[in-house]
């Protein structure tokens, strides 16, 4: 049985005016990922891989095209882009972006704070989550710059997966990363969408990543090109 499309991208462009001029950092992207499926878009730095997936995040609003998730335009006037956030998407950042006050259970706990689970529910599901993601013990009470980047990465994961998003958005997931912690990190991502069913987007210099994917692309000067398998 096919599995049905969550996130539907169409004819998308976004543009940045600086000093020179105008820049297309994403120049009419087209694509579609499922359920269950990992999704990579690589290229070089610039190439505006980045910007289409904070556009696709609703961190960045594009000139044109259309978005599609779980059928619903995200583009469209007047849609709630704060629950669209919180619902559907999770993020996975190169520098991880964990709060360095706060300890690896409370980033976990953190969305949903703010989604208005009670406490009790929080403690329990960031505490499995991170279980998932193997950071047990006294990990759970130490805070980023007591851990390596792999467990800041794994906690970014378990953060990422805090509100049961539909899509999982990685940028530069292991750009931050020795080799072999990379590797985990992406088997991890990978797990999310064999296993769980998550959509996962991932944009990379990691060709590596390429071996893993449903389905990858290539981003050059804003422009997006499927690479065939």
């Amino acid at each position: 049985m096919t599995k049905p499309e969550i996130l539907t991208v169409d004819d998308v462009s976004k543009t940045f005016q600086v000093k020179a001029g105008e820049v297309k950092a994403v120049d009419h992207a087209s694509f579609a990922a499922r359920h269950g499926s990992v999704t990579t878009i690589v290229g070089p730095s610039g190439s505006g891989k980045t910007t289409l997936l904070y556009v696709i995040g609703s961190l960045e609003k594009p000139e044109s095209g259309r978005i599609e998730v779980a059928g619903r335009d995200i583009l469209a006037p007047g849609a709630d882009l704060v629950r669209y956030r919180r619902e559907s998407i999770g993020f996975v950042f190169q520098f991880f972006n964990l709060v360095p006050t706060l300890t690896a259970l409370e980033n976990v706990m953190l969305p949903m704070d703010l989604d208005g689970v009670p406490p009790t529910e929080q403690r329990g599901r960031a505490t499995e989550l991170l279980a998932k993601m193997g950071v047990e013990g006294r990990l759970l009470k130490a805070h980023p710059n007591k851990m390596s980047g792999g467990e800041n990465q794994r906690v970014a994961i378990a953060r990422s997966l805090a509100n049961d998003p539909d899509i999982i958005l990685a940028d530069e997931p292991t750009g931050n990363l020795d080799t072999a912690t990379g590797r985990v990190v992406v088997e991890i991502l990978t797990g999310l969408a064999r296993k769980e069913g998550k959509c996962v987007l991932m944009v990379t210099h990691d060709e590596s990543i390429l071996e893993v994917s449903d389905r990858a692309f290539h981003m050059m000067d804003g422009v997006l090109s499927e690479i065939a398998a």
